[in-house]
């Protein structure tokens, strides 16, 4: 069976099949060709030295060199896809599969120059799924920068004074969501992460799980801190989500996080090597349904556990598999995924907690060191 050759044309900053097909950043699109033996990549005068030293398991070619043949050839403005067409014509190669991802224009344009394109659905590399042991320590390293922002927050939340009405007040001006992920985001900068989109939420607001958070804390309500940094120097992504409480915790929040911290365990226990990757998202489900906490719409809006259990953990922050109600295959050796059950009820708040188990045959190891507590 012939091999398929293989085409991106990306940059590595952003795409992550790219980075993991190189292992190095490069800020700007260039060509990347599989066939058989090493890949070829395509790069510009300005990253063609860097290439050479930083992806040495590439054959490095010269974007300006195929251009100036192009131009030999009477092609005035050669683009991308007259590049890869001169390549293909010189590897006589006729047809080539890309990512479901790639350009339209440019998939266009080799349309155009009669270079027949075939989308790869899915997993355009499926060994992205099972990480090796280097790739456990890059992402183990990434939860380390989530921790340190945590920490921080932590540390913030724990020194803050109480005001009138509940407020949180830090150095005696309010504490809102923005100045603590300010902080936090400002730790893992330190330690070598860059943090977006990092989530600060109290009362009602946490309801949303991906409501960043905005305006005054308060204490005696939960706050759910979900943080997502990726390595600057790796790419790879960490991720964790605690709840706290400024203050004492009603025992309607406490019994609401004591039943996800316990569905957590759940989640745990259940994920090992060749299980249908539903079947922990139904197990968490079916306690919290048995513990009284329906998942319904309510009022106009969701209320209950309506997310998945978990997701995977890589050069993305949401990559295959996935753990929830609509998952399919099963969970293998290798996958990384985070387990984060939580509930959400507009008249309590939001509680989440989340940590990232590495799969084994012998089940799941917690790759997550940073402790829980609901009070401080």
């Amino acid at each position: 069976m012939m091999q398929e050759t293989l085409l991106m044309v990306a940059d590595s900053e952003r795409d992550a099949n790219m980075l993991y097909a190189v292992g190095m950043f490069v800020p700007d699109p260039f060509i990347y060709l599989r066939t058989s033996g090493p890949p070829l990549i395509v790069m510009s005068d300005l990253e063609i030295d860097r290439a050479r030293a930083q992806a040495p398991h590439c054959r490095v070619a010269s974007l300006g060199q195929y251009r100036q043949k192009l131009h030999a050839q009477g092609i005035l403005r050669p683009g991308l896809a007259h590049v890869v067409r001169q390549i293909l014509r010189e590897k006589e190669i006729r047809r080539v599969t890309v990512p479901d991802n790639f350009p339209l224009g440019l998939a266009t344009d080799l349309k155009k120059l009669g270079v027949p394109v075939k989308a790869r659905p899915g997993n355009f590399f499926p060994d992205r799924e099972i990480k090796s042991a280097a790739e456990v320590r890059k992402i183990s390293a990434a939860l380390v920068m989530a921790e340190v922002g945590m920490a921080e927050g932590m540390q913030v939340l724990h020194t803050a004074k109480i005001g009138r009405d509940r407020k949180l007040l830090y150095h005696n001006v309010p504490l809102t969501s923005e100045k603590l992920r300010a902080v936090i985001d400002c730790a893992i900068l330190q330690a070598c992460g860059l943090a977006a989109n990092t989530i600060v939420a109290g009362g009602r607001q946490a309801c949303d799980p991906h409501e960043r958070g905005y305006g005054p804390l308060r204490a005696h309500e939960p706050i759910v801190i979900d943080i997502f940094p990726r390595s600057q120097k790796t790419g790879y992504f960490g991720d964790i989500t605690r709840t706290v409480v400024r203050g004492r915790a009603s025992e309607t929040v406490r019994r609401l996080y004591d039943t996800v911290y316990q569905g957590q365990k759940i989640g745990f226990r259940k994920i090992r090597a060749n299980l249908p990757t539903g079947d922990a998202h139904r197990a968490v489900q079916d306690f919290f349904e048995q513990q009284g906490y329906k998942t319904c719409r309510h009022h106009g809006r969701m209320e209950g556990f309506f997310h998945g259990t978990g997701h995977g953990l890589g050069l993305e922050i949401h990559e295959s598999p996935r753990v929830g109600a609509n998952s399919t295959g099963k969970l293998q050796p290798g996958h990384v995924v985070t387990v984060e059950p939580g509930l959400y009820y507009p008249e309590i708040g939001g509680v989440r907690l989340e940590d990232v188990a590495l799969v084994t045959n012998n089940g799941a190891r917690n790759l997550t060191r940073f402790e829980k507590v609901l009070e401080i």
